[in-house]
This record gives C-alpha cells, sequence and structure tokens, in this order.
C-alpha cells in the first residue's frame, strides 16, 4: 500500500513546521523498481557471441565507484578479462571446480524446482565460462588492520560488495548480464598466478559478463517480508 501510495504520487508527509505537502518520489519508482527487482543472476541467457565493449564496462565501474567505503578508503580493483587464451585458462580451471563441487553442493539442498534450475545453469556456466566474452573480478586491498573477526571482514568486504552490485545494476541498465560466483575461490592463488594479482590484493568474486538474450527478466519468488523482519527485538 505504501509502495503503490509513492508510485502514484499520492503518500503525503509532514515538513515542520510548515503545512503537509505531497511528498514526490525523487526518482521513477516503477522504473527503479524494476531495475532492483529483475537484475537477476545470468548464466544460460548470456549471450556468448556478441562481443562486450570496453566503454561501456568502464562506464558501469565509474558508477560502481561511488558506492560507500570504510573509512572511505576505497581500496577497490577490478581485473577484466577479455582476452580469449586467458579465458580459456580460467574456464579450464573454473570447469574442474564446478565438475567437483557442484553435484555434491546439489545432493546437500532440498530441490525445489527454482533450486533446480539454479543448480542446471550455475553447471552449464561452468561448462561455458570460457566463452563469455568479459571476466571481471571484483578486488579489495587487505587495508583493514586490527584484530581478525566479524568486524574486520565486516569492514574490507563492506568496501567491495556495494560497488559489486552497483556494477551488476548498472550492467542491467545497459542490457548486460552478470551472476555472482565465488567458485574460483577455492583455487584463488591459482588465479592470482594465471593473471598476476599480487599478495594484499583480495579476490571477491568472478562475474561472468555479456550482453542478454531479451532483457524480459522478471522478480524471483520470495519469502514474504514480514518473515524476515524483526522489529525492535528478535523474534523466535
Amino acid at each position: 500500500m505504501l509502495l503503490q501510495r509513492r508510485r502514484e504520487g499520492t503518500l503525503r508527509t509532514s515538513i515542520p513546521p510548515g503545512p503537509e505537502t505531497a511528498w514526490t518520489p525523487p526518482f521513477d519508482l516503477a522504473v527503479t523498481d524494476r531495475l532492483l527487482t529483475t537484475t537477476r543472476a545470468v548464466r544460460r541467457r548470456l549471450d556468448l557471441s556478441h562481443p562486450v565493449e570496453r566503454e561501456v564496462v568502464l562506464d558501469c565501474i565509474r558508477l560502481s565507484q561511488q558506492a560507500p567505503t570504510g573509512s572511505n578508503t576505497q581500496g577497490w580493483a577490478w581485473l577484466l578479462v577479455d582476452d580469449p587464451e586467458k579465458r580459456r585458462s580460467l574456464g579450464e580451471l573454473y570447469r574442474e571446480l564446478a565438475e567437483a563441487n557442484i553435484p555434491q553442493a546439489r545432493q546437500s539442498h532440498t530441490m525445489d524446482a527454482q533450486t533446480a534450475r539454479v543448480y542446471d545453469s550455475a553447471e552449464w556456466l561452468g561448462r561455458h565460462l570460457a566463452e563469455v566474452p568479459l571476466l571481471a573480478i571484483p578486488c579489495i586491498r587487505e587495508e583493514f588492520g586490527g584484530p581478525s573477526g566479524n568486524a574486520t571482514a565486516a569492514a574490507m568486504y563492506g568496501s567491495i560488495l556495494p560497488a559489486a552490485w552497483s556494477f551488476q545494476l548498472a550492467l542491467r541498465s545497459r542490457g548486460l548480464g552478470s551472476a555472482w560466483t565465488t567458485l574460483h575461490l577455492f583455487r584463488e592463488k591459482e588465479f592470482a598466478e594465471l593473471l598476476g594479482i599480487p599478495a594484499g590484493i583480495l579476490q571477491v568474486a568472478l562475474l561472468p559478463v555479456a550482453y542478454t538474450k531479451g532483457t524480459d527478466f522478471k522478480a524471483a519468488k520470495r519469502r514474504p517480508p514480514e518473515s524476515i523482519t524483526h522489529w525492535n527485538h528478535w523474534q523466535a
């Protein structure tokens, strides 16, 4: 109801000390909500035959740099791989990891239809990663000192994950798709050696990037927000 009233521009809010004023959203909520709800993990619908222009990707990275970072460190870095030979080498490593790990992971989960499709597409990506025109690896410099633990990890990953998601949203708005994968981190050192990533630079994910076959993606089925939200105190 609240979202609908915002979309219609009828939600009113009191702005003291003046009278009530009609609240006008600063963005087109229908367009914004569509971007946020239909930026899916795309694998099978990646167009492997369409090159990805470097300037388009750099534009998406430029937008991602507006994301927050801990203590304004801005320690992010991106490694983009479009060289066919390097993609082939990375794809072979990724295929081995997919064949060794995805079937086992599939057996440990309850297979509803949606989850089964996710695993099917993950296996497909394992076979075809080398054919994806661009592989993007978001990285972060390990600049957060102090004792290890949740606080340090949250500060470090919190300084790259928002930027990576902004990057994926920017891709979607330009007709490209991606998928968040971390499987390659089981052999992170080998990937680092192949790509010349120095010590002190932490790989966070590997995003296959390509134009998509069609743009008609839909929101996924999710539980109601009330079922995962706790007000003021954790509810059992």
